[in-house]
């Protein structure tokens, strides 16, 4: 099973055991919780929007360390203007412990079975009545 999470305005792609290095996030206690944009269970069953907003995606974090460094360079030709300088982006290490669906509702099974039920009325609804056929003049 993986699921698809954001963090950091970037999504991930993550399974359990997987370690991600994500921006640095503020922590308090053992584990960080996402809300996953997209999940696939092991049926092949993806889940999106409402079903995924009720999966969680747990993790703990490992630490934390400095991204690769990123060069900047500034120059303006004919002015004698260079100037140069750089960024290391602060990531936190995350291990990902597990994902879990939430159960299905009974409203969510009903409204499955439904739309099968509908398809059956419908399809005896669409067939013409004798008496109707007779009194198009």
């Amino acid at each position: 099973m993986y699921a698809v999470i954001k963090s950091g305005g970037k999504q991930h792609k993550v399974q359990a055991g997987d370690v991600i290095e994500v921006e640095k996030i503020v922590h308090e206690g053992e584990t960080v919780t996402f809300q996953p944009l997209l999940v696939v269970d092991d049926a092949g069953g993806t889940h999106v929007g409402a079903e995924a907003a009720k999966a969680t995606v747990t993790a703990k974090p490992l630490g934390e360390k400095k991204g690769d460094k990123v060069r900047i360079f500034k120059y303006r030709p004919k002015s004698g203007y260079a100037q140069r300088g750089g960024h290391r982006q602060l990531l936190t290490l995350l291990e990902i412990e597990g994902i879990e669906l939430a159960a299905p509702t009974k409203k969510a099974a009903a409204k499955k079975s439904a739309p099968a039920a509908k398809t059956d009325t419908a399809a005896a609804s669409d067939a013409p009545d004798e008496g109707s056929e007779a009194d198009g003049s």
